[in-house]
């Protein structure tokens, strides 16, 4: 009756044979299908509500096995569309919870509800550019570190894209106390995933993974640190010539 779910986080190497890439045609070709109605391990835009929901659940529990399942290239309107829908639900939601608080406190409608237009807006805008963006990093460190054989740039935005799935939960961040608690947890659940997916998707070994995406999480938070450091010391020096 009922299925089994299970978290797996296994170690070992997807290979390159366990989910063979789609033959590249002309336009973009769908999903590739399996027995049983279901998708080759790809978000089936066809099937919009059951296969978002499917592809939420595996890359959540199951994110191994899901990544090993999804073709490396020949489809990029999948991982658009999903990482699009996930970043429509967190906006929606979130963006409603906080219409709803900032009128409680007093806020104007009219300007409350302007920024809830704006978040469902930008929301998806956002997360396309910094795919896109993020991608193109990544995969520089991909062809750096994960050498000689990589499976392409295809494969490096779909291991970010399907990450995103755990965006969905984001709305989580407005219960109060535990808010800072759900963020850190999602950031920390996103990095994991995208480590995953990038092990799986070019076949190389944890370390490797771990190496193309913790990099840029160094490097940016250093040049923030600097960022700060820089701004503080501008303030510090514009109090001390003000006394």
């Amino acid at each position: 009756m009922g299925e089994e779910i299970r978290v797996d986080f296994n170690t070992g190497s997807g290979g390159g044979s366990g989910a063979g890439g789609s033959s590249g045609g002309a336009g973009v070709p769908p999903p590739p299908r399996v027995s049983g109605g279901g998708t080759g391990g790809e978000f089936d835009y066809r099937e919009l509500v059951p296969s978002f929901i499917r592809t939420v659940r595996e890359v959540i529990l199951n994110p191994v096995n899901f990544y090993r399942g999804v073709p490396r290239e020949g489809n990029f309107l999948s991982p658009v569309l999903f990482a699009v829908i996930c970043a429509l639900i967190s906006a929606v939601i979130g963006g409603i919870l906080g219409f709803i608080l900032r009128v409680a406190l007093g806020d104007g409608v009219g300007g409350s509800f302007g920024r809830l237009l704006s978040t469902i807006i930008g929301a998806p805008i956002g997360t396309l550019i910094g795919l896109f963006i993020g991608a193109a990093i990544y995969h520089l460190l991909v062809l750096l570190v994960v050498r000689p054989r990589h499976e392409g740039y295809e494969a490096t935005f779909k291991a970010l894209a399907y990450a995103s799935a755990v965006n969905v939960f984001s709305f989580l961040a407005f219960i109060p106390i535990l808010g800072i608690l759900v963020v850190i947890a999602i950031a920390v659940y996103n990095v994991v995933l995208t480590v995953i997916g990038i092990r799986e998707m070019h076949a190389t070994t944890t370390g490797r993974a771990v190496a193309v995406v913790l990099i840029p999480v160094v490097v940016f938070g250093l040049l923030a640190l600097l960022l700060l450091g820089a701004i503080l010391a501008i303030i510090a020096a514009a109090v001390s010539q003000s006394q």
